[in-house]
């Protein structure tokens, strides 16, 4: 009880610690008491618009979503570094797309949905399995062929799935996930739950004939579909401007309405995943145009220097980065320091290196697993 009445001076260095600790506990607990101040930021760039008009760049947020996007995009990030390092490593094998430098994407289209809307995506798609509420360990267990993995070790990089957030995954076939995405979105409209599918695929694959051919029905079905191009500006190796002879895919529904996006925005996504989804629930399909860029290569076997500059990179890193961006607000509005905000990430680098050593431990599937899986059994009455 004496120890509890003592008071330590104000400049004692145990007293400066203990108050930053408590700050810090404070800055990422929901119980904060500020948490829900109203915030107004403006997005970074004007939205661009095609047969629609755009919505507002302001748009309000609070000290709980600024820290929480930091947050989720700071372990997306170390996640995404750590599998690099994990299949130079051989503990990683096959293919495997990383998805630094887009992190913005799927965080800023999440919070302006629910989990009841449904996601499906190319296989650049292990942080939207995270934003949907992954789980680290499954991620990476997934990554590596375990059991304990999001598809039970069977579907690697390219196919994580998470059937009970509507997330539909993952897939290797270039543009193949369109169809499928509009096949969801008709299954909602039928359902009439008020919910829309997210379609998302890269500049790579915006000249793809089934595109069209989709969005044609859907647009005939007035469906509730968001066609989400994630433009990172390489097709592989090959620039768009290189490979498309119109690369403004915001545009390239013709007779569907579409925005050019800021993809490095998190708040420009939010913005314009919410005004996209009450359009498409009111009018059907619409073409949302995220303008990104990857860090890595197009995959671990692809360096990504041959066919950019280093200084290229360097140059978006600085100039647009999506965390970086994050970090201004949150300091430029005093919710926490520089030093607070080195400690989060310190966190989550131990959060990231305890989840790979729990994966490492995780057996592999039984190879009886190969046989399952592969045919629904139907039992006629």
């Amino acid at each position: 009880m004496a120890m509890a009445a003592h008071r330590l001076p104000s400049s004692s260095p145990l007293r400066s610690s203990l108050s930053r600790i408590l700050r810090f506990s404070r800055l990422f607990s929901s119980q904060s008491s500020d948490d829900q101040t109203v915030l107004t930021v403006e997005t970074s760039v004007p939205f661009t618009a095609h047969k629609c008009d755009p919505p507002p760049r302001t748009i309000d947020t609070t000290p709980k979503e600024l820290l929480g996007f930091f947050r989720e995009m700071s372990v997306m990030r170390r996640m995404e570094i750590a599998a690099d390092t994990l299949y130079k490593a051989k503990l990683i094998r096959g293919f495997c797309h990383l998805y630094d430098g887009q992190e913005a994407v799927a965080v800023g289209m999440e919070a302006a949905i629910t989990r009841r809307d449904a996601i499906i995506t190319a296989y650049r798609d292990h942080c939207i399995y995270l934003a949907r509420g992954g789980d680290l360990v499954s991620a990476l267990a997934e990554l590596m062929g375990r059991r304990a993995g999001c598809s039970k070790g069977k579907g690697g990089s390219m196919h994580f799935y998470k059937k009970d957030a509507q997330f539909y995954g993952g897939h290797g076939i270039v543009g193949a996930q369109i169809p499928l995405g509009c096949g969801i979105a008709f299954g909602q409209k039928y359902s009439k739950d008020e919910t829309a599918t997210f379609t998302l695929y890269g500049d790579g694959a915006a000249n793809q004939g089934q595109l069209f051919e989709a969005l044609n029905m859907a647009a005939l079905w007035d469906l509730p579909v968001i066609l989400v191009c994630e433009n990172n500006h390489y097709g592989m190796g090959t620039a768009e401007w290189r490979a498309s002879k119109s690369p403004a895919y915001y545009k390239r529904g013709d007779y569907v309405p579409g925005l050019k996006v800021n993809g490095m925005d998190v708040f420009a996504v939010k913005q314009a995943c919410s005004f996209a989804k009450e359009h498409a629930l009111k009018n059907g399909p619409i073409i949302l145009e995220m303008d990104t860029y990857r860090y890595h290569g197009h995959s671990m076997s692809d360096p990504g220097s041959t066919y950019r500059t280093r200084d290229e990179i360097t140059g978006v890193r600085q100039e647009r980065d999506p965390i970086e961006r994050i970090r201004k607000l949150i300091l430029s509005h005093e919710l926490a320091t520089s030093s607070e905000l080195k400690d989060v990430e310190k966190q989550i680098r131990k959060e990231v290196d305890d989840a790979i050593a729990q994966a490492k431990e995780i057996p592999m599937p039984d190879p009886s697993e190969l046989f399952t899986n592969v045919y629904v059994k139907v039992i006629w009455a």
